[in-house]
């Protein structure tokens, strides 16, 4: 079987201190450094991937941020963050310098919601290529042959549609609660208990 990991949107925004913050943001992003880097679990994966939402500046990105006057509802729209090419968009510490030292293997990286709503990293484009995430996982192995990891920020909206995208696609697909971070609890609860076909594990 190949094995590929989804790292979901660890981006500054995301984490404390971010215009959109998730409790234990930065938290997650050391515990994967710790997993993947320092304990050399990144080894056990064929493939890294990377997902970050990357918004248009000044622009509502199809309603997913709500421009003032307008506030946002934290259900559909949300306050600006992810603007293409500002620090927030960038990954969160530590991953950032273990990714930019080459510690830390990452072998496509997906950017998503540009001008648009997009929760899945399903829904992103690979920053050289401009393929897609499923074409990319496909054109390395048969769907039955792939198990995919997925971990990251928020479990309840980014790593939640990526997962169920990955079930979509006929991938092996479980979710690391180790390492993600959610923004409600009750909605993390309901992901866990209604998902359908993907395995919950804690690493």
């Amino acid at each position: 079987m190949t094995k590929a990991l989804i790292i979901v949107d660890v981006q500054n925004d995301f984490v404390e201190g971010g215009s959109l913050a998730v409790n234990g943001g930065l938290s997650v992003a050391k515990r994967l450094v710790e997993h993947l880097v320092l304990d050399a679990h990144q080894e056990e994966y064929d493939l890294i991937v990377t997902t970050q939402d990357w918004h248009k500046a000044n622009c509502s990105n199809g309603g997913h941020i709500a421009i003032p006057p307008n506030e946002p509802d934290f259900v559909d729209s949300w306050p600006a963050h992810c603007i293409s090419g500002t620090s927030g968009a960038d990954f969160a510490p530590p991953l950032a310098q273990v990714i930019d030292s080459g510690e830390l293997r990452v072998d496509a990286k997906f950017l998503k919601g540009h001008g648009m709503p997009a929760y899945s990293g399903f829904e992103g484009l690979e920053v050289t290529t401009g393929e897609t995430l499923a074409d990319f996982l496909r054109k390395v192995s048969k769907p039955s042959e792939l198990v995919v990891d997925v971990v990251g920020i928020a479990t309840d909206y980014c790593v939640k549609e990526t997962a169920y995208d990955a079930v979509r696609n006929d991938f092996t697909t479980r979710v690391l609660t180790d390492f993600v971070a959610g923004i409600n609890a009750t909605s993390v609860e309901s992901f866990y208990k209604e998902a359908k076909l993907i395995t919950f594990a804690s690493r």
